[in-house]
């Protein structure tokens, strides 16, 4: 019985049609073949998937493991899924990828979801999975592809897709793409944007956190929670929505936490100018620019601090660097700054000090370098402004910002009267260094570095006044000859200069004028007549020598004057000298990092500090007992009455000609620290000795600081003595004993001699 015509038709109808698809799945298989290969372009190898290439910030970390900073290109860090809050990957999954542990890296069913809303207009969500926009992140699309190319670009991600799924898990994965997305705010991945929204790590983030993360990456911009914070919280509340929905909370947590208000209080843009520890975050990028030209990456290339994500593990401790930040500005917003106001209220050329009848000229004169000195003035410059243009704009009122100690103040005013209010602040530095290690603890540039941004650290050299004595002192004890209570009638002594003339000091105060005084008081009361004959005795040149062997590296002119500290240092070196005493003799040079590893964790190198016995431990010793007749009978007896600071300090106060520069240099067995405070303009300053001291500019900040870091029991300082040397030196300390023993060893010399003759 023969089939009927119908019946053949349909057959071969089914037949093609079957055909048709078999071609077209051989079609789609040896089109994905060729993606797969590479026909239609370059494909990310599996060696690109390990290593993407994604600019990772460089990381600033403290001792105490803190991040201080970053130094970025784009502000991105990675973090793994160890470090991600379980409320942070349920509200991604929720809104992002609710199937993303079924599938291997295309989701069918969403793709069929997607085709049916393209068919009926009613469209329900896209169809990308999690792995396939982390493709697209990681190897992003060119500008401007045609259709023929953005179709295959497509494929290629599904292919990329399907590599990562099968070369890494569900967890590494999430991770991954959390790391590669950006948030906005100059975030890029969830560990900056978890500090830059929160200032917390992404494992503390609260659900309503993780909910407004998760959904702020679908549009960084629309979705900001700063700029647009209504459309924010909608956006929140619908990740909350669909993380109850696919039951990953209770309908009591969504109903809860939905009525929660965004809390953008923690906020902050991470950049140099933000965070802990700025002045020292900008000197270390000089240092590791250094660094990075002379060290190479596996292909050649030197290392680059923006894009290669290193990690930068400094000495700082963060405790005692934020420690050291407050203790300068309670010190001079509270005390100081305030006071100097006051000082020199009703003056008319406030705050210089200049002769009658040349105050007018000069200070014209600073205020022209300022002006030069400017962004302002450069940038007018080199756009061809004239004199005249630049000078009128100097004097137009414009708005602004500018720095007070009770925060930023946006006001009106001309550029000229910025530059003058600026004159009129006291500005503070303190470097604190680990006596045994060299380890720098905290440092501290300055007031404020968006504002003020010169180092007064490493980068500025002042007068250091009486605080250079005990380089002249230790050359003294050094030669055995001297000791704490060898005795120097308190006269005025000359000293001869090249040309004839003679160089004869003056001393502010007139106590024990014409008695006999031990080095000890004359330290210890910073007298200038005593300093004037050791270097008689002695030499400039073998003070500098000293010095040097100490770790000073600045110029310094081999006058006689230095007996009284003429010499342009830097607080670096100053502490890092003064450190000498602390450490039995044994110099070491201030460290800053200890190591530097690359983004995957190997370390590339360690750092220690350069060592070298500069003096003995013995007159190491003794110059720490002299400094501490400074703090217990002489100019820094403040901290022990005032400040209730008891335990053992050595300490030496500063103060150069006219109160330019206050210093004080405090020591104790584990830490030295030192502290400076002056104006920008040496010409601007206390015109008074009792205000402009160092026992009353910088002393107080060493205070301040000292009794945070005892408060503070975590840090372990010990208030102790300073350990003795097993040499017997009691008799140099015990004055009234060494006299009695002179005089013995007096008469019986004089004896002999008689015998003798």
């Amino acid at each position: 019985m023969k089939s009927s015509p119908k019946k053949e038709n349909f057959l071969k109808y089914i037949i093609r049609l079957w055909l048709l698809f078999f071609v077209f799945l051989f079609g789609l298989g040896i089109f994905f073949y060729g993606i797969a290969n590479e026909w239609f372009g370059d494909m990310p190898s599996f060696s690109d998937l390990e290593n993407p290439q994604t600019n990772l910030a460089s990381e600033v970390y403290s001792a105490d493991k803190v991040l201080l900073g970053t130094y970025y290109v784009e502000n991105r860090s990675n973090s793994s899924y160890s470090d991600l809050s379980p409320n942070l990957v349920n509200a991604l999954l929720a809104i992002e990828d609710v199937r993303f542990t079924e599938h291997s890296g295309i989701d069918l069913k969403a793709l069929f979801r997607v085709a049916w809303g393209v068919a009926t207009g009613n469209s329900k969500g896209g169809g990308s999975t999690l792995t396939q926009q982390l493709a697209k992140n990681l190897f992003p699309r060119e500008q401007n592809l045609s259709i023929t190319q953005l179709i295959i670009r497509k494929f290629q991600e599904w292919v990329t897709a399907i590599k990562l799924e099968h070369n890494y898990s569900k967890q590494e994965i999430i991770a991954m793409y959390l790391n590669t997305v950006p948030f906005g705010s100059h975030s890029f991945g969830i560990k900056s944007a978890a500090l830059t929204f929160f200032n917390k790590s992404p494992d503390s983030l609260l659900l309503e956190e993780a909910a407004l993360m998760a959904g702020v990456v679908n549009a960084p911009t629309w979705y900001s929670p700063v700029r647009n914070p209504e459309r924010a919280l909608k956006r929140r509340n619908l990740v909350l929505q669909q993380m109850f929905i696919n039951k990953f909370i209770t309908k009591e947590v969504y109903d809860s936490v939905i009525q929660i208000p965004l809390d953008m209080s923690n906020y902050g843009i991470m950049d140099h100018n933000s965070g802990q520890a700025t002045y020292f975050r900008e000197f270390l990028r000089g240092e590791l620019h250094k660094w990075a030209a002379s060290h190479f990456k596996a292909d050649g290339k030197p290392y680059d601090i923006y894009k290669d994500g290193l990690k930068i593990h400094t000495t700082i401790n963060s405790r005692m660097q934020q420690y050291a930040e407050e203790a300068i500005r309670e010190h001079l917003s509270g005390d100081l700054q305030p006071n100097f106001y006051a000082h020199w209220k009703y003056h008319s050329y406030a705050p210089f000090v200049f002769p009658e009848n040349e105050i007018a000229a000069e200070v014209d004169k600073i205020m022209n370098q300022a002006v030069r000195r400017s962004d302002r003035y450069r940038l007018m410059k080199k756009s061809g402004a004239s004199s005249d243009e630049i000078s009128q704009s100097f004097r137009m009122p414009i708005r602004m910002r500018v720095f007070t100690w009770n925060g930023t103040l946006d006001t009106i005013m001309t550029p000229m009267d910025s530059i003058r209010y600026y004159k009129f602040f006291l500005m503070a530095s303190m470097m604190s260094v680990e006596s045994k290690t060299g380890y720098v603890r905290a440092y501290v540039g300055g007031n404020d570095y968006r504002f003020f941004q010169y180092d007064h650290v490493t980068q500025s050299r002042r007068q250091v006044g009486s605080t250079f004595k005990p380089f002249l002192y230790t050359l003294a004890m050094q030669d055995g000859e001297f000791t704490p209570c060898y005795k120097v009638p308190n006269i005025s002594y000359s000293v001869q200069l090249f040309d004839g003339s003679y160089w004869e000091p003056k001393n502010s105060s007139k106590e024990r004028l014409g008695e006999e005084v031990t080095l000890k008081w004359a330290l210890a009361n910073s007298n200038n007549w005593i300093s004037a004959y050791l270097i008689k005795r002695f030499s400039p040149e073998s003070v500098i020598q000293m010095a040097r062997k100490m770790g000073v590296t600045s110029p310094i002119d081999p006058v006689p004057a230095i007996a009284l500290g003429t010499p342009d240092l830097t607080l670096y070196e100053m502490v890092g000298a003064m450190n000498t005493f602390a450490n039995k003799g044994l110099f070491i040079k201030p460290i800053f990092v200890t190591k530097i590893e690359d983004k995957h964790g190997n370390i590339i190198e360690r750092f220690v500090p350069d060592k070298n016995e500069a003096i003995d431990e013995v007159t190491a010793y003794k110059m720490i007992e002299l400094m501490k007749g400074v703090v217990e009978e002489g100019t820094a007896r403040r901290l022990q009455f005032k400040y209730g600071l008891t335990n053992p300090i050595a300490g030496k106060t500063g103060t150069t000609q006219n109160q330019s520069d206050g210093w004080f240099m405090g020591i104790t067995p584990e830490l030295v620290t030192g502290v400076w405070v002056g104006c920008e303009d040496r010409s601007a300053h206390f015109r008074s000795i009792t205000m402009g001291q160092g026992a009353n500019m910088a002393l107080p900040i060493f205070a301040l600081y000292m009794q945070k870091v005892y408060a503070d029991r975590s840090l372990k300082i010990s208030q102790g003595d300073f350990e003795k040397p097993l040499t017997d030196i009691s008799l140099d300390f015990d004055c009234e004993r060494y006299d009695k023993v002179n005089r013995i060893n007096s008469k019986t010399n004089k004896s002999s001699l008689e015998d003798d003759f």
